[in-house]
């Protein structure tokens, strides 16, 4: 089946695109803003109070939501409808309304809505906005075929501590790479159908301890210069609105932050949308202990600049009393309704025709849909080790055992937050190694070797006795799908159950092994890293798994994956990041007083940036156009990069610049631009990196940006350990205030 055969969903997805991607000229721009805000005042003067409020409420399928909530206008959004039979049915509703208002209806739609793509923090793994665009457009595509219209992603929390479960969720430690991949899913979520809702505003990705729902201490200067970039980077790529996070910054919660919410999101950056708060999430500042009840509780949220109460229900029930009593100015009501509205209108939604009732999302996954997935789900994997080559599995190999229980997990592989996913879609790496072995008469044995959780052993003779039979072993292992995600943080890193007890005893056997791990986010290896020469991240793959992995296994495809995040060595490590400021003392090997542990080493395992190839890659000719630099212009590095081997690959160019002397400490590194490049056998391409000077400063706290005259030295390489290549003069001190656009982080990287 073929997108455009299904009825009503070409037209649905063009009229969609047709009204968001607003804005073809500067003077159309004017005018259709001007229109918009016309009609906004005049429906807005049209409202009651409670009608205004209703705007302002949203709410699950299911308890506490009536329907008649909905012709009652007691409503704005709702969430948790994914049939297009219960959409067409509440916007049947709306119509029986006062002023048939549009809902918006909201979903979490992370990475796939029946096809289910690799984990976000996987995709980030490809380093490329191209792939994270066609993953996010192919699931806005099949969400909106049954009447969703809006998205709770991108989340654009950057994370530099995997104990926190959530990090699958986002795209790992680094601002650049983060409003790269944040940007291009807004861009994709919206050519496919979707609104998005970029989240979670902001911080939530460093809670103390990598606890989910723990308070988060960032300085603002460090706030401006690595948690919010991302977040900026969504604003650019035009997302509809922002979610604020659960955890209280600084001591004071992101659901009643008006430096956030107003200063920074709304003053600074100019954004117009709207905000929603998080599950419950204003409710929650009772709690947090700034208020005393949910009267309070709604004062404080809206006045901060929380403009929607998910599943609260305490606007509804206390604002209209709150502004009858002079605590909240009926305007401040006005404002948040008005860009409810404005987004409303912005999408098209009084335009639109209601869904077809008899959309069903078991129209999916289609081939098409099979098929992107498979080929973005393979451009993320990441290749740790390979000693030895053991891998692509040699064509002399006439058996294969495959060993572990996430080998064959369909629910499992698709990871948390799988929307509408089944797991009757999903094709299993044991599947898929079946197909690709059985095209070239390989024997396939499976043998689980222990439990899903890895806590019995029972199984393991039968396992380490398929190893011996059989000529190649590929063990796949790592984290069950409820070990991450949301609610799943973690104390102990280490490979769970006795994952560990079982790979040791395939090595023993002498046959080569291959470990796949699947998980969303670094596990600890121990001694597994040493006794398993070849080690694959494959994250959670989703509805294509098997093929994709299969493809990488036996050389079809070259990995060409890189890791978003450092890979730690152990869980004291944490958090463990890449972009880290110089010390005082740095690392002497024989010098106790120096930064170090005294049990385990200070090195990653695996650095931010890294993942090998099937085939090697050789870095020349590296020249910068301009060494000396002035307000406006760009440094512009160029370079060959050869395909040394014997087999064709992509390689992900990375450029990474230091400010050595500063009137503030500087990271030792910082990812500033890459490219994703193919190369066949022996080809060489010319390569060139560009990074504006305005983004080689950093931020004061209250958000000036800052670039100072110096010398800026200059990496590029394949990982974040990549060699100098020369340095750079910046001539002159310059300042940006805060509510000036810059240029964005993501200049620097090829689309």
């Amino acid at each position: 089946m073929r997108l455009s055969d299904v009825p009503g969903l070409t037209q649905l997805v063009l009229a969609f695109a047709l009204t968001v991607s607003f804005l073809p000229t500067a003077g159309a721009q004017e005018s259709q803003e001007q229109a918009i805000e016309r009609r906004v005042n005049e429906l807005l003067g049209r409202m009651t109070l409670e009608e205004k409020v209703g705007q302002l409420n949203l709410v699950s399928h299911g308890p506490p939501l009536r329907w008649e909530d909905i012709s009652e206008g007691k409503a704005g959004a709702v969430l948790n409808f994914n049939s297009a039979e219960d959409v067409a049915r509440a916007q049947a509703l709306v119509r029986e309304s006062h002023l048939k208002i549009p809902l918006l209806f909201g979903l979490d739609v992370l990475h796939g809505f029946r096809t289910q793509f690799p984990l976000p923090l996987g995709e980030a793994a490809a380093f490329s906005p191209r792939v994270s665009r066609l993953a996010s457009e192919w699931a806005a595509r099949e969400a909106s075929y049954v009447g969703v219209n809006w998205t709770f992603a991108p989340m654009a929390d950057l994370s530099r501590d995997s104990r926190w479960g959530r990090i699958v969720e986002g795209f790992g430690e680094d601002p650049t790479l983060g409003a790269a991949l944040t940007a291009a899913r807004v861009e994709g979520f919206r050519k496919g159908g979707l609104a998005a809702a970029a989240k979670h505003f902001a911080g939530y990705g460093a809670p103390q301890g990598g606890r989910d729902y723990d308070t988060t201490y960032i300085p603002r200067a460090e706030m401006y210069d690595t948690y919010l970039p991302p977040f900026r980077a969504a604003v650019e790529a035009g997302t509809a609105s922002f979610m604020a996070a659960f955890n209280a910054l600084n001591g004071e919660p992101s659901t009643a932050n008006p430096w956030l919410l107003t200063d920074v999101l709304r003053t600074q950056w100019g954004f117009d949308g709207f905000v929603t708060s998080d599950w419950v999430g204003i409710g929650e500042l009772v709690n947090h202990g700034i208020a005393a009840d949910g009267a309070e509780a709604a004062r404080k949220a809206i006045l901060a600049g929380v403009d929607m109460d998910m599943m609260g229900q305490l606007y509804i029930n206390h604002l209209p009393d709150e502004v009858r009593a002079g605590r909240v100015p009926e305007s401040v009501i006005d404002e948040s309704v008005r860009r409810v509205l404005r987004t409303k209108f912005r999408l098209g939604l009084f335009d639109r025709p209601d869904v077809d009732s008899s959309h069903l999302d078991s129209e999916f996954p289609s081939p098409e849909s099979r098929q992107a997935a498979r080929e973005v789900a393979r451009e993320t994997f990441v290749l740790l080790q390979n000693r030895d080559d053991v891998l692509p599995i040699p064509s002399k190999v006439r058996s294969i055992a495959v060993v572990g229980p996430l080998a064959d997990a369909p629910q499992d592989q698709m990871g948390p937050h799988a929307a509408r996913g089944h797991k009757e879609d999903s094709v299993t790496i044991l599947e898929g190694i079946r197909r690709r072995a059985q095209s070239a008469g390989i024997a396939v044995r499976h043998a689980p070797g222990c439990d899903l959780f890895c806590r019995n052993t029972d199984a393991l003779p039968g396992a380490l006795e398929a190893a011996r039979q059989s000529d190649f072993v590929i063990a796949v292992f790592g984290e069950p799908q409820e070990l991450s995600g949301e609610a799943a943080s973690r104390a102990n890193m280490e490979l769970n159950g006795k994952q560990i007890e079982v790979l040791e005893e395939l090595a023993k056997t002498g046959k080569p092994v291959a470990l796949v791990i699947m998980g969303g986010r670094p596990q600890v290896l121990g001694p597994v890293a040493d006794r398993i020469p070849s080690i694959l991240m494959a994250w959670y793959p989703g509805t294509e798994a098997g093929p994709a992995v299969a493809d990488v296994l036996f050389g079809d495809v070259s990995p060409s994956g890189k890791l978003p995040l450092t890979w730690p060595r152990a869980t004291g490590q944490l958090p463990l990041y890449y972009n880290r400021l110089p010390t005082g003392r740095p690392t002497l090997a024989n010098n106790r007083f120096t930064l170090h542990y005294i049990d385990e080493s200070i090195a990653p395992l695996y650095p931010f940036g890294w993942g090998l190839s099937y085939t090697h890659f050789a870095y020349s000719d590296a020249r910068i156009a301009s060494r000396q630099l002035d307000e406006g212009q760009v440094l512009e590095v160029s370079l060959d990069v050869k395909n040394t081997g014997a087999r064709d690959g992509q390689e992900v160019v990375q450029l990474y610049t230091r400010d050595p002397v500063a009137s503030r400490s500087r990271p030792l590194r910082e990812l500033k631009a890459f490219e994703k490049i193919a190369l066949k056998s022996g080809e060489t391409k010319r390569v060139t990196l560009r990074v504006p000077v305005e983004s080689l400063g950093f931020h004061l706290d209250d958000g000036t940006y800052l670039v100072e005259a110096g010398a800026i030295q200059v990496f590029v390489g394949g990982s974040s350990l990549a060699d100098q290549v020369g340095e750079a003069e910046i001539l002159k001190t310059f300042r940006i205030p805060p509510m000036e656009r810059r240029a964005s982080a993501s200049t620097g990287v090829a689309q």
